[in-house]
Parts: C-alpha cells; structure tokens; sequence
C-alpha cells in the first residue's frame, strides 16, 4: 500500500512546520486520509516513539495503517479517557479529532490532563472542524502547548484581547458571551501552524444524497407527547416521565417521537417500534449502518436485528452485518463505506454530529453517498434537522420558539 501524492505532499510540509514551530495542525475534510498524513509526517519528523490519541472506536484502524504501511517509530494509540495512565515517554503526540479541546471559556477535564502530561512534546493536532461553532474554540487547542502562539494564560485574559465580549440573557440573570471572536486577528497568529486540505483539493466527486421519509407513529405516542406537552408529568403505576423544565421537555420529547423514553427512576423503556419497523423492511435487503442517539434506541435496534446487527466495525466490515453506533461516538475517525446506506432513526441536536456523521461513507472512489433520515410525522426531528442544516445547534431557545412555550 502506499500514500496518495498530496498526502506526501501534506506531510512533508507538515514535518517543516512542526520542525519549525513545535505545532502542526491538519485541518483535512473527513475522508481525506488524516490519519495517515499524520503518521508519514511523524515518519519525517524522526520520531522514534509517538503517542496517538483518538477515540475508542477508531484505535483499531489507527493500528491496522500503522502495521500496513510500515513506519519505523514506535506507537502507541489510546483514547483520551485512558491518557492519565501513561507512563512512558514520548518524543511526539498526535491528537486527533482535536476540536473536542475547543471548549470555552473553561477547558475541560481532559484538556486540563492532557497539557498537564504532553504540553512540553511536539504536537500533531487532526480535524475536519477546527472551530464548528465559535473562533473563541481556537484558545484551549492550543493552550495545551507550551508551542502556542498566545501568549496569555487563560481565556478569561485572551478574551480581551481576541473577542468582542457581550451580555447575554438568561433565565437566572446575566452572563457574558465570548462566541463573537475576531477572526482576523486570531488568523495572523495562528495561520502559520495550519494545513488544510478539502475533499475537491484531494479530487473527490462524491455526492452525499439526503432523503428524509416520515413515519406514522402509534397513536399512544403522540397522546403521551401531547399529555406532557400539557401536563409536565405523565405517571404509571411503576414508573414517572417527569419535564418540570423546559429542558427536560425537550430531551423527553425528542425520546418519544423516536419511540423510546428514559424515564425518572433512569429506567429506559421502548415504547414504539413504528421506525425501527420501517427500517428493517425498507433495507432489508441492504447492508446499512444505522445512527442512534439514545440507549434504549440501541435495545429496539438489536431486538429488532437480532445476530444480523454489531457495533464493531472490523466486524461489520468482514461480515454481511449491518451497524449501528451512537451518533457522537460514531461520527469521528470511522469508515462506514462498507454501507449501501447510512439510516439515521434520530438525529442530534449538534450541528456537527449532522455535518460529520453524514460523511462516514466517503471515499475518494465512491461516486455517491446516500443518506436517510427517519423522522416521525409531526415529531420534533424535522426542526432539529432544519437548525441543523444551516450549521447551528438546536438549542433550548429555539426549541422554545418553534414549540411557543
């Protein structure tokens, strides 16, 4: 096997900037080959042990290029959850899907962790979405660097500087707002550290189609929908579906239109098969990669499929299996391309889970990319999808807004 031309390209490049400036950062389109340009640049750098850190589920393919293309180093591939029991030494990091260390104004658990073992080591970062949502994403990702290019010590600090500071009203009062970042600011300083890279500069022509079918659901779903909607509480004999906060309503609501509910006690029940139905005999004779969203959506996927349903990609890869995975955990560093069809029986409140998932079949030789949304008639996803199409998140003030509460 061997590398793509723009991806030697990419890497030599890359071991320049990384060489020069102890950063380096892939912004690659999903299906553009990150994984291996980072593994070549780390080749060219002279790495002699690299640590690779990525999400649970994408370890194994990580692992299988490593072993097939034949680099020298040593590797070694975790997820971000494990980093804190390390105790080898490394002479670089990879960090992939390296958005998830954008949080602001606080950064979170695992960004704290993971400047605390590796800031000191020359770094790869990998994303398809650098900054999805806010330009304020930029400060953490690099924070974790002693490389990086700001030169104040937390957010709070780089915020007067890099972002145009506002007032936002909640519920509970007033609370700054730092989404409003100055782009072109940020960009003079952190411009030199990227390479990025698109599916048209790497020669894709692949089409993502997107078909959206509804489904009927059971009348007892929409009376149980419309008593909460009413009521804020719907009590059984065992179990309460409690929405005493518009949050709560929308979450419960998103559940019961897809056909399962989590109710108070943390019990999850099924409550209507009506788009699991559908799908299996709308794909029957397909092998499909189904994207859930809640727990007991995976019990009413795996009762439904039986043995012909797994969770592991190796598997379904080699086997005539169809898939599903959670939609956060499943739309990063996956390839589903084995797939005739991606079937989504929810969707995600998350513009990229919509944006990222939805690519999971792209490869540079496939032609088209068929996708197919399966919401309920009159439910809550066909507003979710329309938020997020136009790249914003379906929030609690737009849920309020289309649901005039």
């Amino acid at each position: 096997m061997k590398l793509r031309q723009y991806q030697k390209d990419l890497s030599e490049r890359g071991a320049d900037v990384l060489a020069e400036l102890g950063i380096v950062y892939f912004a690659m389109e999903v299906r553009t080959g990150k994984t291996l340009t980072a593994l070549n640049t780390a080749e060219l750098f002279g790495a002699k042990k690299v640590l690779f850190l990525t999400k649970k589920k994408a370890i194994g393919s990580i692992e299988s290029d490593f072993e097939k293309f034949g680099f020298s180093f040593e590797l070694t591939v975790i997820n971000d959850e494990s980093m804190h029991k390390l105790t080898d030494e490394y002479d670089l990091v990879i960090h992939d899907e390296h958005h998830r260390f954008g949080a602001f104004p606080k950064p979170g658990k695992a960004t704290k962790q993971f400047k605390k073992s590796f800031g000191h080591l020359p770094m790869i970062f990998l994303s398809g979405t650098p900054h999805p949502e806010s330009y304020s994403q930029v400060y953490h990702q690099f924070w974790v660097s002693r490389f990086s290019p700001f030169e104040e010590g937390s957010f709070y600090k780089w915020s007067h500087n890099f972002v145009n500071i506002q007032i936002k009203e909640l519920g509970f009062g007033k609370v700054n707002d730092y989404t409003d970042a100055n782009k072109e600011l940020i960009d003079s300083y952190i411009d030199k550290y990227f390479i990025r890279f698109t599916q048209k500069d790497a020669g894709f022509e692949t089409n993502v189609i997107e078909n959206v079918l509804k489904v009927e659901m059971k009348q007892s779903t929409y009376d149980l929908c419309k008593r909460l909607k009413n009521d804020l509480v719907v009590e059984g004999s065992d179990e309460v579906i409690l929405a005493d906060t518009p949050v709560k309503l929308m979450q419960k609501l998103h559940q019961m239109y897809s056909g399962t509910v989590k109710f108070e006690s943390g019990n999850r029940m099924v409550l209507d098969t009506s788009k699991i139905d559908f799908i299996k005999q709308r794909f029957k004779s397909n092998k499909i990669g189904i994207f859930y969203k809640f727990k007991a959506e995976w019990d009413m996927i795996k009762e439904a499929f039986g043995s012909d349903v797994c969770q592991d990609v190796e598997e379904f890869n080699s086997t005539d299996k169809n898939i599903a995975l959670q939609i956060t955990s499943g739309r990063e560093g996956i390839n589903l391309s084995a797939a005739d069809y991606l079937v989504y029986i929810n969707i995600d409140f998350s513009a990229v889970s919509y944006w990222q998932s939805r690519d999971r079949l792209t490869t540079m030789d496939r032609q088209s990319n068929e996708v197919f949304w399966i919401f309920s008639e009159r439910g809550i996803e066909s507003k979710i999808y329309k938020a997020v199409q136009n790249k914003k998140d379906f929030t609690l003030s737009v849920f309020k807004k289309e649901f005039v509460l």
